[in-house]
C-alpha cells in the first residue's frame, strides 16, 4: 500500500508556505520555519514590527529599493528563538525564497547548518560565497501539484 504521507522536506516547506500567507508585505510573501532534530522550533513571516502599521494597510516604506518597514521572515523566526531562549545552533531553515544577504549572515551567525528554499529570489553572490565558506548545506525543495493534492484539504472543511 502506497503511503499518503509527504516527505519531511516537503512537509516543512509547506509549513513555510502556509506562514507566508500571513505576510503583510505587498511585494513578496515569505515564510520561514526553523527545524531542529526534526521538530519545528520557530517560525516567521515577513511583515512590519509587531504593533505597528502594516505595509498592506499604509503602503511600503521604500529606501534605496528596499522596504524598511518589513522584518524578513528569517529574521522573525530567529527573533522568536531569541525571545524564547532557544538556540538555533545546528538547526536548519525552510524558507519560501532564497534568503537575502543580510538574512544569510544572520542565519549563519545563529548556527543554522542547512538552508532549504523553494524559489530563487535575487540570489546574492556574496551570500553564496558565505554559504560555501561556512560549508552550509543548501537544498532547493521542489513542490508539485501532486504534493498539494496529497494534502487533501477538502476533508477538513466544515460542510
Amino acid at each position: 500500500m502506497e503511503s499518503e504521507r509527504i516527505n519531511w522536506p516537503k512537509y516543512f516547506a509547506l509549513q513555510a508556505t502556509m506562514l507566508a500567507s500571513r505576510s503583510t508585505c505587498t511585494r513578496l510573501h515569505v515564510g520561514a520555519v526553523i527545524v531542529k532534530d526534526g521538530r519545528i522550533i520557530a517560525s516567521g513571516y515577513n511583515g512590519s514590527v509587531a504593533g505597528t502599521p502594516h505595509c498592506s494597510d499604509v503602503g511600503d516604506l521604500i529606501v534605496d529599493g528596499h522596504c524598511i518597514r518589513a522584518v524578513h521572515a528569517e529574521q522573525n523566526a530567529l527573533l522568536q528563538l531569541a525571545k524564547m531562549g532557544i538556540s538555533g545552533d545546528g538547526a536548519e531553515i525552510y524558507v519560501t525564497d532564497f534568503p537575502c544577504v543580510h538574512c544569510t549572515k544572520f542565519l549563519l551567525q545563529a548556527g543554522i547548518r542547512k538552508i532549504n528554499y523553494l524559489r530563487n529570489y535575487n540570489n546574492d553572490s556574496f551570500a553564496m560565497e558565505l554559504i560555501q565558506q561556512k560549508k552550509i548545506a543548501l537544498e532547493k525543495v521542489t513542490l508539485e501539484q501532486a504534493d498539494l493534492q496529497a494534502l487533501n484539504l477538502e476533508r477538513y472543511l466544515n460542510n
